[in-house]
């Protein structure tokens, strides 16, 4: 299911900030190799990332979920000189995918990975100790991500959970993955911490900040 069409698509592409030639090489080069390339967050959400850390002067990002390297990298170049990016991934060799492109850039030491699950990985962080945390990992763990991810946000952070419309299942969820979204959805909305909107971008994108 398509929210826009391809060419709407393309056209807010053209006219949004370009990547740059490096993650333009990654994202052909995900294409190209990976089995599952569709798990690229894209140029739109990374753009808006991008935005994101740049307007709320962030510093510290969390992000769940990897993959290749591409949405950390996207937000690596926003964050300043000293800004972090601690990155979960589960999966042994997108970590050593990723770390290829991070090593052919400038922007390595503004990254940490964390291999393993990311349940566990989120443990060894202190609450309240991050800017700005990206959800774009294994759908049925959304809920507890949730739960998890905004303990580590600090008053006034951003969290931003990717694919939260799937396609448009979450209407009438008929899988688990689903079912965890739109969990997460109303875990989200009845969450008198948090003010949120999500919008119909790409496969939807929850937008959320902490206020208390």
């Amino acid at each position: 299911m398509h929210l826009i069409s391809k060419d709407i698509e393309q056209y807010c592409k053209d006219h949004s900030l370009a990547d740059s030639d490096l993650l333009i090489e990654l994202s052909k080069s995900t294409w190209d190799t990976e089995d599952k390339p569709q798990m690229l967050c894209g140029s739109l959400v990374g753009g808006l990332l991008q935005m994101l850390i740049k307007i709320s002067g962030a510093k510290k990002v969390l992000e769940i979920g990897m993959f290749t390297g591409y949405s950390t990298l996207k937000m690596a170049e926003a964050l300043p000189e000293d800004g972090e990016v601690h990155s979960c991934e589960l999966m042994k060799k997108h970590v050593v995918t990723a770390k290829g492109w991070f090593e052919k850039s400038d922007l390595n030491h503004k990254i940490i990975v964390h291999l393993g699950e990311a349940a566990k990985s989120l443990e060894e962080f202190r609450a309240g100790s991050f800017d700005m945390i990206f959800i774009d990992a294994d759908k049925t763990g959304y809920p507890e991500y949730y739960r998890k991810g905004t303990m580590l946000l600090k008053k006034g952070g951003i969290a931003v959970f990717d694919n939260m419309l799937w396609g448009g299942s979450v209407l009438n969820p008929d899988d688990d993955d689903a079912t965890a979204l739109r969990e997460t959805a109303e875990l989200i909305k009845n969450d008198g911490r948090l003010e949120q909107l999500l919008l119909p971008v790409r496969d939807g994108l929850m937008i959320c900040r902490k206020i208390i």
